[in-house]
């Protein structure tokens, strides 16, 4: 006879998308409110509508309009790409802060330079602060 009740990992493909929906949003508004609180209204407009990082913003932009599209998963790979072309800048900088870390610190090191220089190597060229 077959249970009403679904296991853990039958209920798993259900709640996934369900949360993974909800929360996009919320991150999508405290991400942008974040950061404007963090730098100020008029140095986040100057930072997003700079000519170097239109290509950025329209990213992230598209990305967050697909995933009010239902279409999560496409739109946060979008987004992912707008996030490293406007914030490619900064990856250096925080490997030089993640290096001090006592055990993973060097390789999280590593990593953020090889990020910061597959983006275009330019070294807070650009930064809104």
């Amino acid at each position: 006879m077959p249970s009403m009740w679904l296991t853990d990992a039958q209920s798993w493909p259900w709640v996934i998308p369900t949360m993974h929906f909800t929360q996009t949003h919320t991150q999508q508004i405290l991400f942008v409110l974040g950061l404007a609180l963090i730098i100020g209204l008029p140095k986040t407009v100057l930072f997003f509508t700079r000519r170097p990082k239109l290509k950025g913003t329209a990213a992230f932009t598209g990305g967050v309009v697909l995933i009010l599209l239902r279409w999560p998963l496409i739109g946060f790979l979008v987004e992912l790409y707008g996030i490293f072309i406007l914030f490619g800048d900064f990856f250096a900088t925080m490997g030089s802060f993640a290096g001090n870390i006592p055990v993973i610190g060097p390789y999280l090191q590593k990593a953020l330079n090889r990020a910061s220089q597959a983006s275009g190597g330019r070294r807070n060229a650009e930064l809104p602060v």
